[in-house]
């Protein structure tokens, strides 16, 4: 396993932490495994209710380790093999977007190109005020190779979209307010704190509605209305016979905090 992504489990909350700061958290192919496997380890324990993605240092991740690939080394050089069937289902983009629990990015610095579309691939983004997310993928021949052309204009909707990813722009924080691509912007010194605040509050509530409700916002981007309200049905059956259902309502008539287990 990569030293370059470390893995911390506290009250609920699974941090994941982009652990590369002298080359501001740049992707190499051993941290792209290890994200992987860590995302789908935070997933599968039922002690991680919630989980933060955020990097070391000055950067969130500043992309694909583009140093590497000039050197001929790594991911995107010359030398790199291509095969004409891909599998990208235990890559970090599609992890991400099949897990149930919520993911936060607590973003510490800039995210360029990959950090960018990673940050998108989040559920909640708390971006400190000097950070910026650049869309530089063009800039570089390249296109949003992880999410970024699927998230971004369905975030920001078709003309916005095009626009940032055909200038390959770079978005200041307020940028990413404004066009509500992040949650909040807070100074840089805070956003770990307000991260982990967020988080505690969705780990308070009852994990598998939380995961149900998760699970259900990601299938409702291709269903019809219909489609959508018959499969809420089916996911609020089993919920109804939950010990945490049972809690939530009994916590509600006593007037005192709930005790959820996930169970």
């Amino acid at each position: 396993m990569s030293a370059d992504v470390t893995y911390e489990v506290s009250e609920g909350v699974a941090t994941l932490t982009l652990n590369r700061p002298e080359r501001l958290n740049t992707i190499s192919g051993p941290m792209l495994d290890a994200l992987s496997h860590l995302l789908v380890k935070a997933g599968e324990d039922r002690e991680v209710r919630v989980i933060i993605l955020t990097g070391t240092g000055r950067a969130f991740c500043a992309g694909l380790d583009l140093g590497a690939a000039q050197k001929g080394e790594g991911i995107g050089s010359s030398s790199a093999t291509f095969s004409a069937t891909i599998d990208l289902r235990n890559t970090p983009p599609t992890v991400l977007h099949a897990l149930d629990k919520p993911v936060i990015a607590a973003l510490n610095g800039s995210a360029a190109g990959y950090g960018m579309d990673l940050a998108l691939g989040c559920d909640i983004r708390v971006m400190a005020a000097d950070a910026k997310l650049a869309a530089a993928f063009v800039k570089r021949g390249v296109l949003p190779e992880s999410g970024g052309t699927w998230f971004l204009p369905r975030m920001l909707g078709w003309a916005k979209a095009a626009e940032i990813i055909f200038t390959g722009r770079t978005l200041s924080a307020d940028d990413c307010l404004k066009e509500r691509l992040v949650n909040e912007v807070v100074p840089s010194d805070q956003v770990a704190a307000r991260a982990r605040e967020i988080a505690l509050e969705i780990a308070n509530n009852a994990p598998l509605a939380v995961q149900g409700a998760k699970r259900l916002m990601r299938m409702g981007l291709e269903e019809t209305f219909n489609t959508h309200v018959q499969h809420v049905y089916l996911q609020l059956l089993p919920l109804f016979q939950s010990a945490d259902f049972k809690e939530g309502i009994a916590s509600f008539m006593e007037k005192r905090p709930a005790k959820f287990t996930g169970s």
